[in-house]
């Protein structure tokens, strides 16, 4: 076993000597230290919008991660290894027991190694192109205690599939589905088209803020269920949604977000341009039976456009785009719209302190920005923010009364102070 996490008996925190090699953390301090990192820059950079809450913290910040991703090879002892990727390159990281992994799939990945010996199953090596099993997938639910297993193959053959499958479900009975994908292409920890199911549904179900999601392998689901559940509640219980309200989700994925305000009585509208999400979201909303939610394949801004431009109104948008945040296009189309409430949920805090300079100006304030620790041991800051349309004076004109009243005349429009 290659093991790299040790424990500090100055702090009682686990170390990784992978820490300069891997890159999968960035962070080399104590959780306390940590989180003061990100409260100093979760102020520093969003203060001027509204100062933000104390960051939401993880009771235990180690081996949070559902979906674990791991590479083979074999090594210099003609023996079969794992380990990860170092960042941003095809270079592999050796390492057993990554502080950041479910403690299951760690276990399944042991396993996997022996197998693979004892059915002579080799990994891929890109530079001869030859070999069988690229990498693996490993989904877990702590909810449901489903897990799922993605063997991503170079060909569809898989020899001795069924003594195989037998095999590891024997040493590991928790895993409740397997699916072969085939990929082959030549870009690494990527998932092909095809899925060959060897082993149960072929997904599995997470229970989440009361709803239940159905996770496939190309799903996009978050990967700390813990920080999860707090963040999407923080970000459906400041909008305050009552029964009726119109709500669009935005870049709304497998429909997470949307699902869990339309248990409050909403009406909402799920939009996103990835078709295989909206499938995904369609199924999610009939596994909840929810039917006060209807999922649309569009551009979210294009959509927001038509609705403004058919005279529609809407009460409160949610917005969970990617890591590149959102478009001049699409806070535009939130400018026609122009609902009461934005809830912005973030994953990259810089392109957050952009995003709001661009809503401030079509006449946005955040009125809560509450930072939550997604991803401890790393740099990345996720947060929800409430924004609020900022009320036009509509007092008429009226002459100064008091000492300092001076009247302000704003292009075609009247105001005092």
């Amino acid at each position: 076993m290659n093991k790299h996490t040790t424990i500090d008996k100055s702090t009682g925190e686990k170390k990784c000597s992978c820490f300069k090699r891997c890159g999968g953390c960035q962070l080399d301090k104590a959780y306390a230290q940590q989180i003061e990192w990100k409260q100093a820059k979760a102020d520093r950079m969003l203060s001027r919008f509204c100062r933000p809450q104390q960051i939401i913290t993880m009771d235990d910040p180690y081996n949070y991660r559902n979906k674990v991703q791991t590479v083979y090879k074999v090594n210099s002892s003609k023996r079969i290894v794992s380990g990860v990727y170092q960042s941003s390159t095809h270079s592999m990281v050796i390492t057993d027991d990554c502080f950041l992994e479910d403690i299951r799939a760690q276990q399944i990945v042991a396993t996997l190694k022996e197998l693979m010996a004892d059915f002579r199953i080799l990994p891929y090596n890109e530079e001869s192109d030859q070999g069988l099993l690229k990498h693996t997938l490993i989904r877990t639910s702590q909810t449901t205690g489903e897990v799922m297993l993605v063997l991503v193959t170079a060909t569809p053959i898989f020899p001795a599939k069924k003594n195989f499958v037998k095999a590891i479900t024997e040493k590991h009975p928790y895993i409740t589905t397997i699916i072969q994908n085939v990929n082959k292409g030549r870009v690494p920890l990527t998932l092909g088209d095809r899925d060959i199911i060897m082993y149960g549904k072929g997904y599995i179900t997470d229970e989440l803020c009361g709803c239940k999601f159905r996770i496939s392998p190309h799903s996009f689901y978050q990967v700390n269920p813990e920080q999860t559940e707090k963040l999407y509640s923080k970000a459906v219980s400041c909008a305050e949604l009552k029964k009726g309200d119109k709500v669009i989700d935005a870049y709304c994925g497998t429909g997470t977000i949307g699902l869990i305000a339309a248990k409050s009585g909403a009406d909402v509208a799920g939009v996103e341009l990835n078709a295989e999400a909206v499938k995904d979201a369609v199924s999610n909303a009939k596994l909840n039976k929810l039917d006060n939610i209807r999922f649309y394949n569009e551009d979210a801004g294009e959509f927001m456009t038509k609705l403004a431009q058919a005279g529609e109104s809407c009460d409160a948008v949610f917005l969970d785009p990617p890591r590149a945040g959102t478009t001049e296009e699409f806070v535009e189309a939130l400018g026609k719209l122009r609902p009461e409430k934005i809830v912005y949920v973030s994953c990259k805090i810089e392109t957050l302190e952009r995003d709001l300079k661009l809503l401030a100006k079509i006449g946005y304030k955040a009125q809560l920005i509450q930072p939550v620790d997604m991803f401890p041991h790393t740099t990345g800051i996720e947060n929800v923010v409430l924004l609020k349309r900022k009320m036009i004076s509509l007092t008429p004109n009226r002459t100064p009364d008091k000492k300092g009243d001076k009247k302000i005349e704003r292009k075609g429009k009247t105001s005092h102070r």
